[in-house]
């Protein structure tokens, strides 16, 4: 179960990571990041976000090759 009152858990949930799925190990490291790797992390989920359906487009019309 996600720690929501975990700062870094919390900052993670509401930029959309799922974290149901993690072991409690992968919480801790997830808990120990500093301010700025948790500002990169949601800063990369935002722009592959933004590029999801070029992306996406690209994986369908290649076969799943990402470029």
């Amino acid at each position: 179960m996600t720690d929501r009152t975990d700062p870094a858990l919390a900052a993670l949930a509401a930029a959309g990571f799922d974290l149901s799925g993690l072991t409690e190990e992968q919480h801790a490291v997830l808990r120990s990041l500093t301010d700025q790797e948790l500002g990169l992390l949601t800063d990369l989920r935002g722009r592959l976000e933004e590029a999801g359906p070029e992306v996406q487009g690209h994986a369908e019309v290649a076969g799943g090759a990402l470029f």
